[in-house]
């Protein structure tokens, strides 16, 4: 089995950019030896937040019913547009997977300590179902390679990636 570099996408949803966790949640990616290859603030229209969650609707359509669905959906894409937030391309070894054991279980509460959302929230998905509010889990990360490709596509042109050695490679690869 051969190295394998990868690139992925992570987005610091609004409540990591409103309560100052920026900088250290970007520390523990590159505390990791991965290396950030493209990075912006802004505030998502609609049409991408949209765009990013894709299919969720069919997807899920059959699990919760299509109204619960587009319900999800919508509370999705509010949460994400409702704010700055940061997008991140980070390129490493098994970048995908390390950066998803990075961040943690989706769900706060059954995230282990010493991950992003372990250390950072705490809230579970019983409770944000019950007060009706979106479960603020700080990160998007992408769940594979394939994902990854397709939504760091919709987050940066090409021109905004680079490409640069980190000191760390040497031990690396």
């Amino acid at each position: 089995m051969g190295m394998k570099i990868d690139t992925t996408l992570v987005l610091l949803k609004p409540d990591a950019v409103e309560r100052g966790l920026v900088g250290r949640v970007i520390s523990r990616f590159e505390e990791r030896g991965l290396k950030i290859v493209g990075l912006k603030l802004l505030v998502a229209s609609a049409e991408l937040a949209t765009k990013h969650y894709g299919d969720f609707i069919e997807r899920y359509t059959e699990k919760l019913g299509k109204e619960k669905a587009t319900k999800i959906m919508d509370e999705m894409v509010g949460f994400l547009t409702s704010g700055p937030i940061v997008a991140m391309a980070v390129e490493g070894i098994d970048a995908c997977p390390v950066v998803r054991k990075i961040v943690g279980s989706t769900y706060p509460n059954e995230a282990p300590a010493g991950t992003i959302r372990g250390d950072f929230a705490h809230v579970s998905q019983d409770y944000a179902n019950t007060v009706g509010i979106t479960v603020k889990n700080l990160v998007h990360a992408s769940g594979s390679v394939e994902e990854a490709k397709i939504e760091l596509s919709l987050w940066f042109d090409p021109k905004e990636l680079t490409t640069y050695s980190a000191v760390h490679e040497k031990h690396t690869r």
